[in-house]
């Protein structure tokens, strides 16, 4: 079994960090000229000067939401389908070279696929789940429209296997292709995985197993009890963390610590609502910077939250690793019939330095709002408390137009886990 998939994966931390940064103005220029969304975006903006990320910070975080709307708008007044995000096309838009495929994700969004082999960087997530050339794939994930099946497709094939295109449904027949054919190695969701073997257990009581020892497994959360359950039945199941916007953006390895990043991808954690980097190792939303020159993304919030993890992988893997899916990060929620946004919460922070983290929390009862901003002060502030907290209660009202409370806490006293609005209301 090949131990990775190329060289990039072991380099030097700072190799790697030199080469991103070095690739940054390009992209930015590339952007500029083949992208018209992101042109509008990145209007006056250097290129040579965003070469660290500290300048990466200071540009707009283009999120999901942002996407959909362009699209639906240019869409509407008869224009470019992608929304001017994409720099390829089949109508000849933009630079040369042009759309192999189209998919349709929930919006709908639409995604282009260009022609680069392994386009969605999937192979080197098959490789450290221990995939080799050679074996035959049966390939769960969905044919029909989704960029699923062809990530997963094209990644295989790339790596120099061959793929029975199961898709989803049909579980009778997929189950007896896989009887007749033996692939060793399968892709698509975990709860589909689940199902074709207790459906082959149930039909075979007596012990005969599916052939498949492995598998990478995305699309839904994968739990360590789910996991457990598969290693049980013979079957090692690794993850990866994937969008129809950016492909594969990080992959489990044999080490089960964490997902390393993917070596075209550049990684940001950012507080849920801003574009503002957290410290390592603390919850926040993942954004991407992704080097396609065909769909090319730069801050692109995928309303996922992780965490960076301390160290490298124990696989000899050098690269980021992250902590995994641990929750979405679009927390708006109403209020007395008002929407209060993530952003909002970070405004207050914003307007009040002694602040460093907050979470606004909402209790009460149907028709019985309250809200608390419950607030840490920064390590070493010094202020009359009573004095700040009455400041703070007029911006929350200021910006969000409800009145709350609010809590001063210690520095580490909210958990890491992400959150900026807690719903803590009963509805029973």
């Amino acid at each position: 079994m090949p131990a990775h998939h190329d060289a990039l994966e072991t380099r030097p931390p700072a190799e790697r960090e030199a080469a991103l940064m070095t690739a940054l103005p390009g992209l930015v220029r590339h952007l500029q000229a083949h992208s018209l969304a992101y042109a509008e975006a990145l209007a006056g903006i250097d290129p040579e000067r965003v070469a660290s990320r500290a300048a990466l910070a200071r540009l707009p975080v283009m999120r999901k939401s942002d996407l959909l709307a362009r699209q639906q708008a240019s869409r509407a007044a008869g224009g470019d389908p992608f929304g001017g995000f994409a720099a390829i096309g089949w109508r000849g838009l933009r630079h040369a070279g042009g759309v192999r495929r189209v998919y349709q994700s929930p919006g709908p969004i639409y995604e282009p696929e260009g022609g680069a082999p392994d386009y969605w960087r999937v192979a080197r997530a098959l490789v450290a789940a221990g995939f080799e050339a050679g074996e035959l794939i049966h390939n769960g994930f969905s044919y029909h429209l989704t960029p699923g099946a062809w990530m997963m497709d094209s990644g295989a094939q790339a790596l120099g296997c061959a793929v029975i295109p199961g898709g989803v449904g049909n579980t009778e027949q997929q189950l007896a292709a896989i009887a007749d054919l033996r692939p060793s190695a399968y892709t698509g969701t975990p709860s589909f995985l689940r199902i074709l073997v207790e459906k082959a257990d149930a039909a075979h009581p007596a012990g005969q197993r599916l052939s498949i020892r492995k598998a990478l497994v995305s699309g839904e959360a994968f739990p360590p009890s789910l996991r457990d359950w598969m290693l049980e039945r013979g079957i090692a199941a690794y993850q990866c963390y994937a969008t129809a916007d950016a492909g594969v953006i990080a992959y489990e390895t044999v080490a089960r610590l964490g997902l390393v990043l993917d070596e075209q991808v550049l990684l940001e954690v950012v507080r849920p609502g801003t574009g503002e980097p957290v410290p390592e190792g603390e919850v926040g939303e993942v954004v991407v910077t992704v080097f396609n020159p065909d769909y090319p993304l730069l801050r692109f919030g995928t309303g996922d939250l992780s965490a960076v993890l301390p160290g490298t992988c124990p696989t000899g893997r050098s690269n980021t690793r992250i902590r995994g899916w641990l929750g979405r990060a679009d927390q708006t929620t109403k209020i007395k019939g008002m929407f209060v946004h993530p952003a909002q919460v970070a405004e207050v922070l914003r307007r009040h330095p002694e602040l460093h983290k907050a979470r606004l929390v909402v209790s009460g009862q149907l028709a019985d709002d309250r809200m608390t901003l419950c607030a840490e002060l920064r390590p070493g502030a010094s202020a009359d408390a009573a004095a700040l907290a009455a400041a703070i209660e007029h911006s929350l009202r200021e910006v969000t137009r409800l009145r709350g409370q609010v809590e001063l806490l210690a520095a580490g006293s909210l958990p890491n886990d992400g959150k900026v609005i807690e719903d803590a209301r009963r509805y029973d």
